[in-house]
């Protein structure tokens, strides 16, 4: 199956199209690498699942058949026992937790909500700290860049020269930008930290696909890449959980309850509301007014953002879970959003800024 066949007019997954009343059984294959942030969460959800899967290189032999029927370069692809081919992780997880629903890492109801809030913050917002630790630093940028390379001089080197292009696109360019994002997944791991002493994962005992995201960049990142290994030095809970004890779960366990879920979660969901839903707001503005870049105050100053159209289209798929609850559970969300200071981006005009007259 092509990824692309398996999209809504506004370019989220109808999962119905995908989905199986019955698991497959056989392999999943991963596309991806091992330095990849959400390859690491893909394969986190996998072992969650308990499903058997493995991981193997985007090699030259396959990229383009890969590419051409997963409908995109990106990685990682997921190649399922059923021979698709299907990119995108949070509609995989959505697909997954179908597949193996006592262990799905989307709750039901407005847990599932929280959770899908959490996770995008991390998805959409941290990974551009991952890539900023990466490219900024020259001596995690030359060690990323010759083992992504695997040993070929001149795709490192273009490696290289991406990386700060990619940071400038999403605002990380000057130092003080850098520092404050910095200082801002400092306090995620303190928060990290302090919450892996008094439960096993960071929602409650049970994973979610917000351990999946965190593990993905810890392992992808910050324990791989060699400066902020460095910053993970004062973080050993963290450190210890992200190389071997998340990987322990026995598949029992239960979550904190929602809406108070845990000091994890509601330290997350602090940074969300400061940092990253101003920057999302000025983003669905400027894509349904066809601008190619805006500004959105971040860390006290203006930053200057390239306009992208997905994460507008991942935002709509957190406002369709909203949507596709119960009448109870959503008035119960929409309640309790009011009072986290998220009702307003929980409302942004997502389908129009994704309708293609809406770009001019």
């Amino acid at each position: 199956m092509n990824g692309a066949d398996i999209l809504c007019d506004d370019g989220t997954p109808r999962l119905e199209d995908v989905m199986t009343p019955e698991t497959p059984t056989g392999r999943y294959v991963v596309y991806g690498g091992e330095l990849s942030y959400f390859t690491r969460k893909l394969t986190a959800a996998l072992h969650f699942y308990g499903a058997d899967h493995e991981l193997r290189d985007k090699s030259p032999a396959i990229r383009e058949d890969i590419e051409r029927r997963a409908g995109t370069h990106q990685v990682p692809v997921l190649h399922t026992p059923e021979n698709w081919m299907i990119a995108d992780t949070t509609p995989l997880l959505e697909l997954l937790d179908a597949r193996f629903p006592a262990w799905r890492m989307f709750p039901a109801g407005p847990q599932g909500m929280l959770v899908h809030l959490l996770e995008e913050y991390f998805d959409e917002w941290i990974a551009r700290t991952m890539v900023h630790f990466r490219w900024h630093y020259p001596r995690s940028a030359a060690f990323a860049a010759r083992r992504m390379a695997e040993g070929d001089e001149a795709a490192a080197e273009r490696l290289a020269a991406w990386g700060p292009r990619a940071c400038r696109a999403t605002g990380t360019e000057s130092e003080h930008q850098q520092r404050a994002a910095e200082a801002e997944y400092r306090r995620l791991l303190d928060a990290a930290e302090r919450q892996l002493g008094s439960s096993r994962f960071l929602l409650g005992d049970r994973p979610t696909a917000v351990d999946c995201v965190v593990l993905g960049g810890l392992r992808a990142h910050t324990n791989m890449d060699p400066d902020p290994r460095e910053v993970l030095d004062d973080y050993p809970r963290v450190r210890a959980w992200a190389e071997t004890g998340a990987d322990r779960w026995d598949g029992q366990g239960s979550l904190a309850e929602f809406p108070d879920s845990t000091p994890f979660a509601r330290a997350v969901l602090a940074e969300l509301r400061e940092h990253y839903i101003p920057v999302l707001a000025a983003n669905v503005q400027a894509l349904a007014a066809g601008a190619k870049a805006f500004a959105a105050p971040t860390y006290g100053e203006d930053v200057s953002y390239l306009t992208r159209p997905y994460p507008v289209r991942s935002w709509r798929m957190v406002q369709r879970r909203l949507q596709g609850l119960p009448e109870p559970e959503r008035r119960t969300v929409l309640a309790w959003a009011a009072s986290a200071g998220l009702e307003a981006a929980l409302g942004l005009d997502t389908a129009t800024a994704l309708e293609p007259g809406a770009r001019g």
